[in-house]
C-alpha cells in the first residue's frame, strides 16, 4: 500500500484552555489534489503550519510521506513547497530574480535552474512580464507565489487560500493554475471556499472546530451526505403539489419556481414512486421531471451550517 503524502493521527493543537485542533485523523493520498475544507477559523491554518514544522503539535502526529514532521529534516523538507495565506515579496525584484533567488536556497543553480525558472514562469503567466513585482497585481502576485513553491519540484504543494483575496478574473488564473498541476505532484488545497474545492479538487476533507467531520472523494461525499434533487415542472397544481409533497417524509426541502416544483429527496426510491400518483391525483399535467445531485455547498451546510 502506498504511503500517504499526509497523515494526521490525532492531531491536536491547544492554546491554554482553547482547542484549535481536537483529534484530527487525516490521510492525504499521494498524487490527489486534496481539497482541506472549512470555515475561517476551523483549524486549517493551524495544520500547515504544523505539516511545514512553523508550529509544534499539543499531541499526535503529523506524518509527510511516512516521517514524522517534528523530526524531520532537511530530505523531507526539500519535498515540500508551501504558499503561506499572505506570502511576502521582494518589491524591487523581477518575477525572474525572484524565483532565481528562491531556487538559490534550495542549492539549485546552473541549466536546472535557468529551465525551472523558465518553465515555471510560463505556467505562471508571467514569462512577458518584466516589471517589477511592486507593481503586481494580486493575482500576479499569487501566480508568481505558487510557482516559487515548484521552484524545488515537490511531491506535496501545500496551498494555504490562494485565491480568498482576489477577484474573479485572479481566482480563475490561479484556479487554472492549481488545476494544471493534476497528476504532476500533490496539491494540498486549503479554502473556505467551496467553488474552488469543486473545481479543482478530486478528493476533500472538511473542517469543522478543530475536528474533521467528513473526508471522501467529492463525488462519494455528495452520495453519502447529500439528498437528490428532483426537478418537476408542470402545467398546473403547482402549489398544491408543493404542499403535498412538503409533508412527505422523503422530502427535506420543497421549493417553488414558475411552475415548477424542485425537491430535495432523502429517499429517492420513494419519491419516483409517489410523485406520478401525486401529479395524476392533483390533475396536473406533466411537463418535466428530471434529477440532479446536491452541490458541495449543500453538503459543507448540512455538516457544518449549525450555530457557530
Amino acid at each position: 500500500m502506498a504511503v500517504p503524502a499526509i497523515e494526521l493521527t490525532g492531531l491536536a493543537k491547544h492554546y491554554g484552555s482553547f482547542h484549535a485542533l481536537d483529534g484530527i485523523d487525516l490521510s492525504v493520498p499521494e498524487g490527489s489534489v486534496f481539497g482541506f475544507l472549512g470555515p475561517n477559523g476551523a483549524g486549517k491554518t493551524t495544520t500547515l503550519r504544523i505539516l511545514t514544522g512553523l508550529a509544534q503539535a499539543t499531541s499526535g502526529s503529523a506524518k509527510v510521506f511516512g516521517t514524522d514532521v517534528a523530526s524531520a529534516g532537511n530530505e523531507v523538507r526539500a519535498r515540500i513547497g508551501f504558499l503561506p495565506d499572505v506570502p511576502g515579496f521582494y518589491d524591487w525584484m523581477t518575477a525572474e530574480e525572484f524565483m532565481r533567488f528562491t531556487g538559490s536556497l534550495f542549492g539549485i543553480t546552473g541549466t536546472t535552474l535557468d529551465e525551472r525558472v523558465k518553465a515555471l514562469l510560463e505556467l505562471a503567466g508571467l514569462s512577458d512580464v518584466k516589471a517589477r513585482i511592486g507593481g503586481y497585481s494580486r493575482g500576479m502576485k499569487q501566480r508568481l507565489g505558487v510557482a516559487q513553491a515548484l521552484i524545488n519540484a515537490p511531491s506535496l504543494l501545500m496551498l494555504d487560500e490562494p485565491t480568498s483575496a482576489l477577484d474573479p478574473i485572479g481566482r480563475k488564473e490561479v484556479l487554472d493554475m492549481i488545476a494544471s498541476l493534476a497528476g504532476r505532484t500533490t496539491v494540498f488545497f486549503s479554502t473556505h471556499i467551496l467553488s474552488d474545492v469543486e473545481r479543482v479538487c478530486d478528493t476533500v476533507a472538511i473542517l469543522d472546530r478543530g475536528r474533521v467531520v467528513a473526508q471522501a472523494p467529492i463525488d462519494d461525499l455528495k452520495s453519502r451526505y447529500g439528498a437528490q434533487k428532483i426537478v418537476l415542472e408542470v402545467t398546473s397544481a403547482a402549489d398544491a403539489l408543493a404542499k403535498r409533497f412538503s409533508a412527505e417524509s422523503w422530502t427535506s426541502a420543497v421549493e417553488r419556481e414558475n411552475h415548477s416544483v424542485i425537491l430535495t429527496v432523502n429517499d429517492i426510491d420513494a419519491a419516483r414512486l409517489a410523485i406520478p400518483a401525486a401529479v395524476v391525483a392533483e390533475g396536473a399535467g406533466l411537463v418535466r421531471m428530471e434529477g440532479g445531485e446536491v452541490s458541495l455547498e449543500e453538503v459543507f451546510v448540512e455538516l457544518v451550517g449549525g450555530e457557530r
